[in-house]
């Protein structure tokens, strides 16, 4: 299978897609105006301790107060196992750990409260593990886990796991003895999958690493006062090379020079023996583009995705939970009817559990396939879903088929949906439905320009837009189009017009 890694960095907006035989497969973005939180550590102090929710609202120096439920303050051993070693690669290193400490091992969760653990006004270090979604803040732990490409440090821990992905048993063993021979006292180690063939200096390296970092973290805490950031973990380029680029990726490919250097520099350091693989694209026509990952983007806020037989899914998101509907569509079948049925169902499996992981949909999720009378069929279904979507990296859980063709399942959420990044309530329904983001037509409306701008001799683009936009265009995004206007030699005119829906507008080349 062909494998690529494709980044298209700007200044204003970052993207990168995961490829697999020209398809896209995952699609992770990131904007200054919203850098994810994930994997920062913090010095907190908790402002509320609930004991009827077994939970504390921690201050820490953000809009919203973060959330630390008992589970994350403390946790046994046999728990931390299947917690870690279940799903410890998460994409772009989105990691949801909790707490342990050597005198607690083993004592059972029911044994502690809220009320036990922490008191208001308490000084306290977390993590987070959760980015805020809708109008819940960031989801806090106590257990700090540092990620390097090979191991996974838990400096409050004194463990060792392997990834379970690694099935041969004396490997494992091999690469535990590895790790204890290195370790200090005390201190906890996951080995990742793609740590398989590493040898003895490559896991020196990533610990000797780690352990530095630690230091510098717990000597910035003890000399900050709360609330403070303590520590930031790298912005998703880098992120994407020490959690996706592995030995199966053929290929990584960047459309931005500096970053070009900026990642060759970092594998040299984490994986050389893959420095080779990394190229820098100059094609006139942009990446995305060049590949057709563009318009797979542009695809992803569609609630209605076909099959190729005829059918369709209907895919909507709330808060709380997503559903996704199966139709026949304009499939008909041939001869039976339970046969089309079963078709249709095998087939949105398939696309199913694709755009799950495409669109990075999590939490609870219902699935709405078309009733079956057979029983076999029934089996044959769940039994190819789960199949299916083994390839994902986020953990899940799937009941068994409901009486009422229902699947019930869950998938690991660490932060907001593809659907909610790229587009917001809509502005003409009050929010019923949705539309594409102000920044993100900004973005698109930049993209155009730089494309076109040398297929222009003049010097001056006028670009007609929505209020709305211009009102974000020429405030929050002024310096965007001055980087712009030096780049292109162009003055770029912005002029509003009230007569244009906000997803349209006009770019005329003078």
């Amino acid at each position: 299978m062909s494998t690529e890694i494709l980044i298209n960095s700007m200044g204003y907006e970052t993207r990168i897609a995961l490829v697999e035989n020209t398809q896209l497969v995952e699609f992770h973005i990131q904007r200054p105006s919203a850098k994810g939180l994930v994997g920062n550590i913090y010095k907190g102090r908790v402002v509320r301790v609930l004991p009827g929710m077994q939970a504390a609202f921690v201050d820490i120096g953000l809009e919203r107060t973060g959330f630390l439920y008992v589970d994350d303050v403390f946790i046994s051993t046999n728990e931390l196992d299947h917690r870690l070693l279940g799903h410890e690669h998460q994409p772009c290193g989105k990691y949801n750990f909790t707490s342990s400490s050597a005198e607690n091992e083993g004592q059972p969760l029911s044994g502690m409260n809220i009320e036990d653990l922490l008191r208001e006004g308490q000084n306290i270090t977390v993590q987070v593990g959760k980015e805020p979604i809708g109008s819940k803040g960031p989801r806090l732990t106590c257990h700090i886990t540092l990620p390097c490409r090979n191991l996974v440090f838990m400096p409050l821990t004194d463990h060792i796991g392997v990834s379970r992905k690694i099935e041969d048993e004396t490997l494992r063993e091999a690469l535990r003895a590895r790790i204890e021979a290195l370790r200090p006292a005390g201190t906890g180690f996951i080995v990742r999958t793609v740590a398989e063939y590493a040898d003895m200096e490559e896991l020196e390296a990533d610990m000797e690493f780690l352990l530095h970092l630690w230091d510098e973290i717990l000597d910035k805490t003890s000399q900050s006062s709360s609330p403070a950031l303590i520590y930031e973990d790298i912005d998703i380029i880098f992120r994407s090379v020490r959690d996706l680029f592995t030995s199966d990726v053929n290929s990584l490919i960047v459309d931005n020079r500096e970053t070009h250097d900026k990642l060759v520099n970092f594998i040299k350091i984490f994986a050389p023996d893959l420095q080779h693989r990394i190229s820098f694209y100059q094609e006139k026509i942009p990446l995305f583009e060049a590949s057709g990952i563009e318009i797979e983007i542009s695809r992803i806020i569609e609630k209605k995705v076909w099959l190729r037989s005829g059918g369709y899914i209907i895919i909507e998101t709330t808060e709380a939970l997503t559903v996704i509907d199966v139709n026949t569509g304009r499939f008909v079948g041939k001869n039976d009817l339970q046969e089309t049925i079963f078709k249709t169902n095998m087939e949105a499996v398939k696309e199913i559990a694709f755009q799950l992981r495409l669109r990075n949909i999590g939490g609870i999720i219902i699935i709405d396939f078309i009733d079956m009378a057979d029983e076999l069929h029934r089996q044959e279904l769940l039994c190819s879903f789960k199949e299916v979507v083994k390839k994902d990296k986020s953990k899940i859980n799937i009941l068994k088929l409901s009486e009422f063709g229902l699947v019930q399942m869950t998938r690991k959420r660490s932060c907001e949906n593809l659907n909610q990044i790229l587009s917001e309530p809509c502005y003409y329904c009050g929010g019923e439905g949705r539309l594409k983001s102000r920044r993100t037509l900004c973005y698109e409306i930049f993209r155009k320009i730089l494309r076109d701008s040398m297929k222009h001799q003049g010097d001056e683009i006028i670009i007609k837009v929505h209020p709305r936009l211009a009102d974000m265009i020429l405030k929050e995004e002024e310096h965007v189009t001055l980087e712009l206007e030096q780049n292109t030699k162009k003055r770029l005119t912005f002029i509003p017009d009230k007569a244009l829906h906000i997803e349209k507008y006009e770019i005329i080349w003078q």
